[in-house]
C-alpha cells in the first residue's frame, strides 16, 4: 500500500487557502510519497520498478522528487539510473534497442538519467499536467548476465519518488456562449476550464475587448492561449493573439472531459484585461433509444446464445451475406444532428487483462462512403497493463471495390475523427491516432498498442473511393476485432507472458528465453540455435552421471544410506535441468517447482551426509543427524529455496561435527587424525581442492552466457570430490545396522568366538547357545 499519501496537509492547505490567493484562483498543495524500492539491472520489463501517482483536476504545477540511495558502503562504481515518466499507462520502453513485433505501435516516453554515487536526487517540474494517473518507472543499466547468488553482499540501490502539486480549487468555469471577464499578467496567467460534452464536433475559444491598464500601443495585448493539458506525448494547442481579439478553433475536441484554458500575457510588467467566450457544436448526437431496456436485454441474450454460432458461421458465404444484409438494414438514415453511424458495442471481461469488444449486431459492420461508422471502446485503468489489439478484415464476398477504393480506419483516444479521406490525417484536436487501411489487395490490417491509455477509444470507419468510383456498391462490410490481451501474441514460442503487480495495479510483460529478446520476444539477433540449446541440455543433464562413481564407491564401502542420497540427487538434478532449459529442447517429467525443490534439497543433503560420514561418529548418532538434518533442510528450503544459509548452515554444522570428532580421536590416540599421510595427500587434499574450485565456479564465475558449461563443471567437481572424501570402509562396526554389511553366505547370525548370537524376534533378547 502507499505509505503516505497526504491529501493536502491540513495546516498547509488552510494556509494556502488563506494567503495563497492571487486575485483570481486559490492554490492548495497536496503531497504524496512512495516507499523506497530496490532497483535491478534491466533484462526485461519485470526489472522496472513501477510506481503510480494520481494527479487531480485543476493541477497547475506538479513536481517530482526522485531520490536514489546506495545501500552499501563498499565501492560499487558509478551507475546511471534511468527514470521513465508516462501519462495514462505504464511507459513502453526499449533500453536495449530491440525490434518490436510487427504492427506494434508505441510512443517513446520521457526518460531521465540520474548518475548515482552514494545519494543522488533530482526534480522534474511539469506545468499544467493532464489529470489522471501518471506512471514512473526506474531501473539500472542493462544486465551484464552475471548470476548473483542470493545472500552475498552486492551493490544495491534504492529508488524513492515523491510528488508535490499545486492545485487551483476555484478555477472559473467558462460557460457556453457566456462572456467572462478575466485579467492576465506575465507572472499570473488567467486559468479557466471548460466542459466539452460528448458528441461535440467543433469548439472555438474567442478573446475580445482586450486592453491593458498600462496603455499598450495600438491596442496590442499580445496574449497567448493554451488549450489543453500537458501529457508529455501531447501538448496543448497554442494560439498567439495580437490586437484586441482572436479566436482559437478546435475540430474534434476531446469528449466528455474538462478542457483547461490558460491565457498568458507576453507583455513585460503589463496586466491585460479581456473577455473570453466559448462556443461548441454538438453535431454527432445519435438517435435516442429512450429509457426502455428490453431491447438491449434481448440483444444480450441473443449475443450470449448465438455467439459461438455466429463465429463459426463467418466461414460460410451464406452466413456472411445474411449478417451483411442484417447490418445494412440497421443503418437507418442519419438525424440532422448526427454526423456518424454509431454501432453499440458489447464489453466482456474474460480474465485478468483479457477483454473483448463485440458489436452487438454481429461481427460484420457496414461502412459507407457518405458518413463514417463509429464504434466506442471504453478502456478502464485496470486494463491499461495489457495490449490493445485491433484486427480489421474486409469482407468482399458480395461487393467488388473499384480501383483505388479502400476502407480507412482511425483508432483514436478521447475523441473520434469525424471525417476520413485520402488526405485527412488520423488525428484529433489534441491527440494523435493510429490509422489503417484495407482494400482488395490488402484485406486485413492489424494494430497492437502495448499499455494503452485509460480512456474511451474510438474506431472510425469510412469507405473512400478513387474519383467517386466505388465499384458496384457504396456500402461494404468489415469485421473489426478489438480485444485486450495480456501480452503481444502471448510472447511467441520463445517467451513467457507474466503478470506483474505494483501494489494493487496489475500489468503484464514478456520474459524471453534462449537468447530471444524484444517486447514480444520476436527479436532473434542474439537467439540461440537449436544445436546450442540441445548441447546445453545434454551437458547439464549428462554431467550428473558423474555421480555414478560416487554411488558405486559408497555401495562398495557399505555406505548405503549415503549412496541412496547421491542417487536421489543425481536423478532429480538430471530431470530438473532437462526441464529448466530456456529453449525448445526441454523435457519435464513432473511439475517444474517440484523438480527444483527436490534438486536443491538433494544437493544440500548430499553435502550434509558426506561430511557427517567423514566425521566417523557412531552409527546411531550419525543416522539421527542424517534424519534431523534432512528435516531441517527441507523446512529451510520451503522458507527460502535460494537462500545462502540453506547451504552454508548445514555445511558449517557438519564441518563442526567432523572437526570435533577428529580432534577427539586425535587427542584420544595422541596422533593426528586421519593418521595416514596418504589419506591426506591422495584423498582429502584433492577432494577439498575439487570442492573449492566448484564453489568458486558456482558463486563467482557463472553467467547467463556460460551457465550451461560452468554449471556442468560444477556437477562434475562436486561428484568427484565425493569420491575422494568418502572415508574407507569401517573395520570395527556395530553389530546391527547397515554398517554390519551383508553376509554373503545368506546367514544373518555371525559367529563370535565359536558361539552364535541368537536374537528372539519376540522378546528382543540375546542368548548364548
Amino acid at each position: 500500500m502507499d505509505l503516505c499519501f497526504l491529501r493536502g496537509l491540513l495546516l498547509v492547505a488552510l494556509t494556502e487557502w488563506t494567503l495563497g490567493h492571487d486575485g483570481q484562483v486559490t492554490f492548495v498543495s497536496e503531497l504524496s510519497s512512495k516507499p523506497a524500492q530496490k532497483l535491478s539491472k534491466y533484462g526485461w520489463y519485470g526489472n522496472v520498478r513501477l510506481q503510480r501517482f494520481h494527479i487531480p483536476e485543476e493541477t497547475a504545477i506538479a513536481r517530482w522528487l526522485f531520490s536514489v540511495t546506495k545501500g552499501h558502503n563498499f565501492h560499487c562504481g558509478q551507475h546511471n539510473v534511468t527514470i521513465h515518466i508516462q501519462y495514462g499507462a505504464p511507459p513502453v520502453i526499449n533500453p536495449t534497442g530491440t525490434v518490436f513485433p510487427n504492427a506494434t505501435q508505441w510512443s517513446p516516453c520521457l526518460s531521465l538519467i540520474l548518475p548515482v554515487t552514494s545519494h543522488s536526487a533530482t526534480t522534474f517540474n511539469l506545468s499544467n499536467p493532464a489529470p489522471g494517473d501518471w506512471y514512473v518507472g526506474a531501473h539500472l543499466p542493462e544486465d551484464d548476465g552475471r548470476i548473483e547468488q542470493k545472500g552475498f553482499p552486492s551493490c544495491s540501490y534504492f529508488f524513492q519518488p515523491q510528488l508535490s502539486i499545486r492545485r487551483a480549487v476555484d478555477t472559473p468555469i467558462l460557460q457556453q456562449g457566456t462572456f467572462l471577464q478575466q485579467t492576465a499578467a506575465p507572472d499570473r496567467p488567467a486559468r479557466l476550464k471548460l466542459y466539452v460534452p460528448e458528441f461535440a464536433s467543433s469548439l472555438s475559444i474567442s478573446v475580445s475587448d482586450c486592453w491593458s491598464e498600462e496603455g499598450a500601443d495600438g491596442g496590442n495585448c499580445s496574449l497567448v492561449l493554451r488549450l489543453g493539458s500537458v501529457s508529455l506525448q501531447q501538448g496543448p494547442v497554442i494560439m498567439n493573439c495580437s490586437g484586441i481579439s482572436c479566436s482559437a478553433p478546435l475540430s474534434n475536441p476531446p469528449w466528455n472531459t474538462w478542457l483547461r484554458i490558460v491565457v498568458e500575457s507576453s507583455l513585460d510588467n503589463r496586466t491585460v484585461s479581456f473577455s473570453i467566450v466559448s462556443n461548441y457544436t454538438v453535431g454527432c448526437k445519435p438517435k435516442s433509444v429512450g429509457l426502455k431496456v428490453d431491447d438491449d436485454v434481448n440483444k444480450l441474450r441473443g449475443n450470449s446464445s448465438n455467439n459461438n454460432a455466429t463465429s463459426a458461421g463467418n466461414n460460410s458465404s451464406m452466413s456472411e451475406a445474411a449478417s451483411f444484409n442484417e447490418t445494412e438494414s440497421q443503418l437507418t438514415p442519419l438525424l440532422p444532428s448526427a454526423c456518424v453511424w454509431s454501432i453499440p458495442v458489447l464489453y466482456e471481461e474474460l480474465d485478468v487483462l483479457s477483454l473483448r469488444y463485440t458489436p452487438v449486431n454481429g461481427p460484420n459492420v457496414s461502412v459507407a462512403d457518405t458518413h463514417p461508422t463509429l464504434l466506442s471502446y471504453p478502456l478502464y485503468t485496470q486494463a491499461t497493463g495489457g495490449t490493445l489489439n485491433l484486427q480489421l478484415t474486409l469482407n468482399t464476398t458480395n461487393v467488388t471495390l473499384g480501383n483505388g477504393s479502400s476502407v480507412v480506419a482511425c483508432l483514436s483516444p478521447w475523441a473520434p475523427v469525424l471525417q476520413l479521406n485520402h488526405s485527412q490525417p488520423c488525428r484529433t484536436a489534441l491527440f494523435g491516432g493510429y490509422g489503417v487501411r484495407v482494400n482488395t489487395s490488402v484485406p486485413k490490417a492489424v494494430v497492437r498498442l502495448p499499455f494503452p491509455q485509460s480512456t474511451t477509444w474510438y474506431l472510425t470507419l469510412q469507405l473512400t473511393c478513387n474519383s467517386s468510383d466505388c465499384g458496384n456498391s457504396s456500402l461494404v462490410s468489415v469485421v473489426p476485432e478489438v480485444f485486450i490481451s495480456a501480452c503481444v501474441e502471448d510472447c511467441g514460442t520463445y517467451g513467457e507472458c507474466r503478470l506483474l503487480r505494483s501494489y494493487s495495479y496489475l500489468y503484464a510483460a514478456c520474459v524471453c528465453k534462449a537468447g530471444w529478446s524484444g517486447w514480444g520476444c520476436t527479436d532473434d539477433s542474439t537467439a540461440q540455435s537449436y544445436c546450442r540449446q540441445l548441447t546445453a541440455t545434454m551437458l547439464l543433464t549428462f554431467s550428473n552421471l558423474a555421480f555414478l562413481p560416487a554411488i558405486v564407491v559408497a555401495i562398495r564401502r557399505w555406505y548405503i544410506t549415503e549412496a541412496s542420497v547421491y542417487l536421489f540427487t543425481m536423478f532429480f538434478s538430471t530431470f530438473y535441468h532437462a526441464c529448466d532449459q530456456p529453449g525448445v529442447a526441454v523435457m519435464c517429467i513432473m511439475d517444474y517447482d517440484t523438480l527444483q525443490y527436490c534438486d536443491f534439497l538433494g544437493s544440500v543433503c548430499a553435502i550434509w551426509v558426506t561430511i557427517l560420514c567423514m566425521a566417523r561418529i557412531r552409527d546411531t548418532f550419525k543416522y539421527t543427524l542424517f534424519m534431523l538434518g534432512a528435516l531441517l533442510i527441507a523446512m529451510s528450503m520451503q522458507l527460502d529455496r535460494k537462500g545462502l544459509w540453506n547451504l552454508l548452515g548445514p555445511v558449517l554444522c557438519a564441518i563442526l561435527f567432523m572437526v570435533s570428532s577428529w580432534v577427539y580421536r586425535g587427542v584420544q590416540r595422541r596422533h593426528c587424525y586421519p593418521p595416514s599421510w596418504k589419506r591426506w595427500v591422495l584423498f582429502l587434499l584433492p577432494g577439498a581442492i575439487c570442492a573449492l574450485i566448484g564453489v568458486c565456479l558456482y558463486i563467482f564465475a557463472e553467467t547467463e552466457h556460460n551457465y550451461y558449461y560452468t554449471h556442468s563443471l560444477w556437477h562434475i567437481l562436486v561428484a568427484t570430490c565425493v569420491v575422494f572424501l568418502l572415508p574407507p570402509k569401517e573395520k570395527n562396526r556395530e553389530s546391527l545396522g547397515w554398517s554390519r554389511g551383508w553376509s554373503w553366505n545368506w546367514s544373518w547370525r555371525p559367529r563370535v568366538c565359536g558361539y552364535t548370537l541368537c536374537q528372539s524376534d519376540k522378546d528382543e533378547l540375546y542368548t548364548v547357545t
